[in-house]
């Protein structure tokens, strides 16, 4: 009667799951977090060690999240875990960012009201309120389905009472010390949503348009043509622009003060512009009759008078280096109400006034003339029309350039001169600018990109003119109508919304805020109206280290990091950073780190426009969240990152090997116990320390390159690692000590000591980035009682193993390593010919001279086991080595399945090899 010698095998038992069914297994393991509060458990357990704060820059709360929320939750959460485990102790802090226009608008349609106007301010913000509490609950679900973990219920949220109030004593601090007016500039101005914009709020887009020449007569010329010889009211200034709509606020031509201009005569007329562009204007023009009569420099035109060419309004020549050669004609049409540079250089001319044609729904006003009343597209065509039909159109040419729109509607935007709060950021821009030296900036050109900008800006338009925000707390006298900038009477105003929010600027009059006795400081009058307008919503979240870091006792300021998407140089980085360094001196961050935009296969950002969006929801849906965050992982993220579902397949493939490793280890330490069955280091067999300094190798990269954020090498050495060393190699080459051995056996203890510090340090080195997989992995492991078996996070992360081998002992077996890859080469090469059916059918010939056959005589003893065969030889021959399959010797063990010569040599066991009867014996 045959023996199943099956039962005899050491064969891997295990409960964990091969098909990790991640949409399934995952909520259960994220109610369980929730349930047994593991966030809450982690944060008192890493009571007293360092603080890292991430401070989290907050999303707008106005609808599902999308990938790009998931790359950015995902990274902070990979740095928090890793912190937590890395001797640290590190809160996470989510935020929400709850004001501004796009959640008003969104409400609004929600509840089916058109216009502002047709309710009451407290009913439109109670609508709001309403609104973005919904989809705060709903991202907060979507984001801890991610597997991100930190206070999600008690984050931070823009419209909280007490965030509204330091918001509010940010202001006050700044405005009591000059930072904050109010004047008449041009700004980014929407006529679609009827308020002036940020810079960062606008983005560029291709814009069709007429750039138009026009030209203006000369009504004085101070001299300059008439010495020339030329009747001065024969000359005509020739400006260029692309905004037609703004010339009814044209008042100045500016030129460059030290170009050359020349005067070109044409018919009866001379014509003025920079020498160097005069020559295109006229190939535009299709002018070929023509000759320059004089030259002369820039600054001689200064203060020559020319006509309006349809206004009864003198346009004076003016000066100014922002004036270029790089096109047009060098002589600038300037209105001051509708630019920057033009309202600049116009404040060196006090007798210039400043004309704002244009309302704030884009129409033309009475001071257009006879073009009131028409939208600046309407005005563009007409304004064309009746200079060609009174002479004055030099030139008309279609462009297409880029121009900037308005990021929530994405329709252009005007440059309007308004009323408007500014903090004038001149007053500390070098200030800014040191402590952006002292910030570290990841990636490093970061620091360039935001010094640049903040070198070039002058002021921070900080109001908006819609209901839905913090107002901002000032006061006017109703007597002189001065402003009362007062820091009590902000405070006041903040100690307010503290108790009540800021529903209770609109819900108090003047006098019931203000402290008694205010009186107005420039006439004493009592009374005071409030300022109708809100805050810039970049105020709001610029005011989070305020209101967050420096206010919870659980955080730090300043923050250790920010983490946001390459764009919040101009948004939320710099707004913290300016109100930070002018209430504080300081930046609100030690360092700062960007990520790219996700792009699709064809490098296509990622829009709903173009129906090339991936849902995390869908991801999740099919591939589970882990999945997603190994992809995160993968990604180089510090610059755009690609994502489309055959990328997906291959990181789930990546995903099922790492997993398999682990599933494979657990399989085979189901009999062992850490703390009574280990084998000393010292005393493991040479392979299983070749295997631990690999192990070590990892650990220091894997180390490394979490500090360094570098979550990309993370994945790529702990998958080559499990593929290649383990999977590919030392696992492969363990199989038959682990299943034949005796199971108490030395060799065997030893390889399950070995694999089992390989899990259990991989299972914490993935822990940030798999987070499910590996809670699932640690709940498998038999672990010491040293450790904590409740979740991977209370652990630290993995130190390097105390090993004392040699640097020629692991070149040693690198080799054997290399060796043992050409052998499988050769064998499934002999396989695919059949000449045999697997490994163990074969005996390998190595034929080798020199060195390298003194190396392989003095491995010989491990080659049979590293190859898996069952014989080598090895041959001294006169060539290079040589490898040969050959089929073994003896019979087929029916245990090892080996072959031998030794089988059937006993009688009790005959289809056993004498190494497994004596293993039965």
């Amino acid at each position: 009667m045959s023996q199943d010698y099956n039962k005899t095998l050491n064969l891997p038992k295990t409960d964990f799951p091969m098909r990790a069914g991640l949409p399934k297994s995952e909520p259960v393991t994220l109610k369980g977090w929730e349930d047994n509060k593991i966030y809450d458990k982690l944060m008192k357990k890493n009571d007293g060690k360092p603080l890292f704060v991430l401070h989290d820059g907050p999303p707008y709360a106005n609808g599902d999240i999308h990938l790009g929320h998931a790359l950015n939750k995902i990274l902070k959460d990979f740095i928090v875990r890793q912190k937590n485990m890395a001797g640290f102790k590190a809160p996470y802090v989510p935020g929400w960012d709850t004001h501004g226009l796009p959640t008003e608008l969104k409400a609004r349609q929600k509840a089916g009201v058109g216009n502002s106007a047709e309710i009451s301010i407290v009913e439109l913000r109670k609508m709001c309120e309403e609104f973005v509490t919904g989809y705060i609950n709903d991202q907060r679900t979507q984001f801890k389905r991610l597997g991100v973990i930190g206070e999600w219920d008690n984050p931070y949220i823009t419209l909280k009472h007490e965030f509204e109030a330091e918001q509010i004593r940010v202001f006050a601090d700044m405005a009591t010390k000059g930072y904050i007016y109010k004047g008449l500039k041009p700004v980014y101005w929407c006529p679609e949503c009827k308020t002036a914009l940020a810079e960062a709020e606008i983005e560029y887009a291709e814009d069709p348009c007429h750039s138009i020449y026009v030209k203006f007569n000369v009504t004085d010329d101070k001299g300059v043509f008439s010495n020339l010889g030329i009747d001065p009211s024969k000359v005509k200034f020739v400006i260029w622009t692309t905004t037609t709509w703004t010339l009814p606020a044209n008042v100045a031509i500016c030129v460059g003060p030290r170009y050359e201009y020349s005067i070109i005569k044409t018919g009866d007329e001379y014509l003025v512009m920079a020498t160097e562009l005069y020559k295109n204007a006229m190939e535009v023009a299709e002018v070929t009759d023509y000759e320059v009569v004089a030259t002369v420099k820039g600054s001689e035109l200064e203060y020559i008078k020319t006509a309006h060419p349809f206004l009864d309004r003198e346009s004076l020549v003016i000066v100014g280096d922002h004036v270029t050669l790089e096109s047009g004609t060098g002589c600038v049409h300037t209105a001051p109400g509708h630019g920057v540079d033009d309202f600049n250089v116009c404040q060196n001319y006090p007798e210039i006034p400043t004309i704002c044609p244009v309302d704030s729904n884009g129409v033309l006003t009475e001071e257009a003339g006879q073009f009131a009343g028409l939208t600046t597209d309407e005005a563009n065509k007409k304004i064309a029309m009746f200079l060609d039909e009174q002479g004055s159109l030099f030139a008309l040419k279609k462009i297409i350039h880029q121009y900037p729109h308005c990021w929530r509607c994405k329709t252009p935007i005007l440059f309007r001169a308004t009323d408007q709060w500014f903090c004038s950021v001149d007053d500390f821009k070098d200030e800014a600018v040191e402590a952006i030296n002292n910030v570290k900036w990841i990636p490093s050109w970061g620091r360039d990109r935001i010094t640049n900008m903040v070198r070039e800006r002058k002021d921070w338009c900080i109001s908006r003119q819609r209901k839905w925000g913090v107002p901002i707390p000032i006061f006017f006298c109703k007597e002189c109508g001065e402003a009362h900038i007062d820091k009590d009477a902000m405070y006041a105003v903040a100690d307010l919304f503290e108790k009540e929010g800021s529903n209770a600027w609109y819900n108090h009059t003047a006098a019931e805020i203000l402290p008694a006795g205010t009186k107005c400081k420039k006439c004493g009058c009592t009374e005071f109206d409030k300022e109708k307008d809100i805050m810039d919503v970049w105020f709001d979240s610029g005011s989070s280290h305020a209101a967050v870091v420096r206010k919870r006792d659980n955080l730090q300021f300043p923050a250790d990091l920010y983490l946001e998407g390459n764009d919040q140089y101009r948004g939320w980085f710099q707004s913290s950073l300016l109100t930070s360094v002018a209430t504080n001196g300081v930046a609100p961050y030690k360092a700062v780190l960007t990520h790219g935009m996700i792009l699709d296969e064809e490098k296509r950002k990622m829009s709903k426009s173009l129906g090339n969006g991936i849902s995390p929801q869908d991801v999740i849906k099919q591939y589970g969240a882990d999945v997603l965050r190994l992809w995160v992982a993968s990604t180089d993220y510090q610059s755009d990152v690609h994502i489309s579902n055959d990328i997906l397949k291959q990181i789930s493939e990546s995903y099922r090997k790492i997993r398999n490793t682990a599933r494979y280890i657990l399989g085979n330490i189901s009999d062992f116990n850490p703390d009574e069955n280990s084998v000393a280091i010292d005393e493991l067999l040479p392979m299983d320390k070749w295997a631990l300094v690999k192990l070590n190798e990892l650990i220091n990269k894997v180390a490394n390159a979490y500090d360094n954020y570098e979550f990309h090498q993370v994945y790529h050495s702990v998958r080559n690692f499990c593929v290649v060393d383990m999977s590919n190699f030392y696992l492969d080459v363990l199989k038959d000590r682990l299943y034949t051995e005796k199971k108490e056996s030395h060799s065997r203890r030893a390889a399950q000591t070995t694999i089992y510090i390989i899990l259990d340090s991989l299972t914490r080195m993935i822990a940030p980035i798999l987070a499910y997989t590996s809670d699932e992995i640690w709940k498998y492991i038999p672990h010491r009682a040293s450790d904590d078996g409740e979740c991977v996070m209370f652990n630290e992360m993995p130190k390097p193993v105390e090993i004392n081998v040699s640097d020629d002992f692991m070149a040693k077996w690198d080799k054997i390593h290399d060796l043992r890859d050409d052998v499988k080469k050769a064998l499934e090469e002999a396989v695919k010919e059949k000449k045999l059916k697997k490994s163990l059918d074969a005996k390998i010939i190595l034929n080798a001279s020199g060195d390298e056959l003194e190396f392989i005589k003095s491995v010989e003893p491990e080659l049979k086991n590293v190859f898996i065969v069952s014989g080598v030889e090895v041959v001294d021959n006169d060539s290079d080595t040589k490898i040969d399959v050959e089929l073994a010797d003896g019979e087929k063990c029916e245990r090892c399945w080996e072959h031998s010569v030794t089988v059937g040599a006993d009688p009790v066991h005959p289809t056993l090899c004498q190494r497994c009867v004596n293993v039965l014996k």
